[in-house]
């Protein structure tokens, strides 16, 4: 039966005692330690009785050193092995100085900031090899599924994300590739009239619709329309521990989940690249047809002539690779979110920057490529 804690002093002709008694323990102490702590205030001489503790924890050791203050002796304490021994592990803890730790500052400061970003992006680059090998590995079983068994392909939920990422963001893509193709036309129209060279405007047009802002912009609305929503979604499932019953029951997260909006990316961006081609070159179709009075048969006529498909055909080879770029960042960052809300909406964010970087930087790359192909 527990027993609260107590204490007693008992005056004494030589050195006066504090008799303690019960359970000195976290349940049973209440008050004591503090009573006990305001009866022996100032006084160093008072020998400690523990012989009548029935039971005592590192908080009860800790009420009684407490108490007694930095005069606190061991070889003023009667007390069992197992309590003394106790009170010995409490008091050295206690007597312990903290370390103080030196704040890093100026150079040793921007070394420790690099070390830990150069460690960090080889974790990075490490992980994103995992992931990209997974999703070949997925990748090439599909594709024997695709020739032996068909049935096998989860095709609803690709038809499911071609829909979203692709028929859906129609009206979206058209509407700014459009904006985008008219003032281009009204810039080229105010630069070249000074040099009475207003007609060259339609071969400006027709470059940098076909070649660059058809891709760009598609894969620019795409990555905060669609990379956020791969991240969001697996995100969430892995909050709700969705994707580890999956994992529990034998299916691959990569073939339900990764693959389906990767297949949808694939197929839907080219289609998508070819409504911003129409678009933007219909926005500037109106421009020069307000501005100069040129007409759409001349326009049109002008850039069969003098620009050529081979621009546009330059924006379809950078449309798979920026596809695999955005389902693959989103998806990988959907499936680092962790078990709280602020993981979900850093990963979702991180998704849609780390996308539009890489897809500047890719168009980067290819213009360079191009450019010394002579193309």
């Amino acid at each position: 039966m527990d027993k609260p804690a107590e204490f007693e002093l008992q005056a004494a002709t030589d050195r006066p005692t504090a008799a303690l008694r019960g359970d000195w323990t976290t349940a049973q102490m209440g008050a004591a330690g503090a009573a006990l702590g305001k009866a022996l205030h100032g006084r160093a001489d008072v020998t400690l009785d523990l012989s009548d503790v029935r039971r005592m924890d590192t908080a009860g050791a800790f009420a009684v050193i407490r108490a007694v203050g930095p005069q606190f002796d061991l070889e003023r304490v009667v007390a069992r092995p197992e309590s003394k021994r106790l009170l010995e592990l409490v008091d050295h803890a206690v007597r312990v100085k903290p370390v103080l730790r030196r704040q890093p500052q100026g150079f040793h400061e921007l070394t420790i900031r690099i070390g830990r970003g150069v460690v960090g992006f080889g974790g990075e680059f490490l992980d994103t090899m995992a992931f990209l090998g997974h999703l070949l590995v997925v990748s090439f079983r599909t594709a024997l599924n695709l020739v032996v068994a068909p049935r096998r392909i989860r095709w609803a939920p690709i038809f499911q994300q071609m829909e979203r990422a692709g028929l859906d963001a129609i009206p979206i893509v058209a509407v700014t590739t459009f904006f985008i193709g008219a003032v281009v036309a009204l810039l080229g129209v105010n630069m070249l009239r000074q040099f009475g060279a207003e007609v060259f405007v339609v071969e400006l047009i027709g470059v940098a619709v076909l070649r660059e802002f058809n891709i760009v912009i598609t894969a620019v609305l795409l990555s905060g329309r669609s990379a956020s929503a791969f991240a969001a979604e697996l995100g969430s499932m892995k909050m709700n521990q969705e994707i580890d019953a999956m994992q529990v029951m034998g299916v691959d997260p990569f073939e339900a989940l990764v693959l389906p909006r990767f297949a949808a990316l694939l197929i839907t961006i080219p289609l998508l690249t070819f409504v911003a081609t129409l678009a933007g070159l219909a926005g500037g179709l109106m421009v020069t047809w307000t501005q100069l009075g040129l007409g759409p048969t001349f326009f049109l006529q002008r850039i069969v002539d003098n620009v050529g498909e081979t621009h546009f055909y330059i924006a379809l080879s950078k449309a798979p690779v920026m596809a695999a770029v955005i389902a693959g960042i989103g998806c990988r960052q959907g499936l680092l979110v962790g078990g709280d809300v602020e993981s979900l909406g850093r990963r979702v964010t991180a998704a849609v920057v780390h996308a539009i970087f890489s897809i500047i930087m890719l168009d980067a790359v290819f213009a360079l490529i191009y450019m010394q192909l002579d193309i």
